[in-house]
């Protein structure tokens, strides 16, 4: 289980959807990446994070990913939010290296 959240307060707030999501979606994916590092203790292991925001706008959106990995080591895990006014996905993988 990697114990991870999306940070809310950083995105719970924003209404306008704009140029600051880059920088937004840069540090809630490094937030994440640092917290699982620090409270995983997996050195053998490379994280990477993907995040991304929407706006609120009635509209559908699909967000996948793929990667070649070992199902015996390798991992995932994912957390959302959403409020009135945007929307937001994380997914943290775990691959094991050698």
């Amino acid at each position: 289980h990697l114990g991870m959240q999306i940070d809310e307060k950083s995105v719970e707030d924003w209404a306008d959807f704009g140029d600051d999501f880059e920088s937004l979606t840069k540090e809630i994916s490094d937030k994440i990446k640092q917290k699982c590092k620090a409270e995983l203790n997996i050195p053998r292991y490379k994280i990477i994070v993907q995040v991304t925001i929407g706006q609120m706008k009635n509209q559908g959106v699909s967000v996948g990913s793929r990667c070649l990995w070992d199902t015996a080591t390798d991992n995932y895990a994912s957390a959302r939010f959403q409020n009135q006014y945007i929307w937001a996905s994380a997914v943290v993988f775990g691959i094991y290296t050698d």
